[in-house]
């Protein structure tokens, strides 16, 4: 199978049949995050046990098939995972649709790792970054419940991904 069309499949699947999207009845932590350039807006919710590690997590909300997978693919993957290690996951993240990630980073991403061409797309970095910027916003403000933004700024290019809100 040819990269693109397995980058749409595992696009489709995460949009078409996320397995993330639903309200939770009593998150830890939620935030709700927003790209206004697009109209992509998820309420993002984590569910934390006493240990710090996130047992479970949903989104709701509305967007484009990559703001919707992306964040469907990263609560695969922290899910289970604690504060430091979703962080670090993040952070590859990051640097991977900034261009700056190595190819063994990029494995731990799993399929959220198909996103990589996203990097080549600029008007569409912000759709995949949006759920990954909220979780990162959410754990620095430890938000129990509110609102905020997990905007860039305006003047973003191809390789240069914000890095504050």
């Amino acid at each position: 199978m040819e990269t693109k069309e397995l980058y749409r499949e595992i696009l489709n699947e995460h949009n078409l049949n996320p397995s993330h999207k639903k309200p939770m009845a009593r998150p830890s932590l939620v935030l709700n995050g927003v790209n206004p350039s697009c109209g992509d807006n998820i309420t993002l919710s984590l569910q934390i046990d006493d240990d710090g590690t996130i047992t479970d997590g949903s989104f709701t909300g509305s967007g484009c098939a990559i703001s919707q997978a992306s964040v469907d693919m990263m609560l695969d993957l922290v899910v289970g995972k604690n504060k430091t290690e979703a962080l670090r996951l993040a952070d590859i993240f990051m640097n991977m649709i900034k261009g700056d990630a190595a190819a063994a980073d990029i494995e731990q991403l799993d399929e959220a790792a198909a996103l990589e061409d996203v990097s080549k797309m600029p008007a569409r970095v912000k759709c995949a970054v949006l759920g990954w910027r909220t979780m990162m916003e959410m754990f620095d403000k430890n938000k129990s419940v509110g609102s905020g933004s997990a905007t860039h700024c305006d003047n973003c290019t191809q390789k240069d991904v914000c890095t504050k809100a």
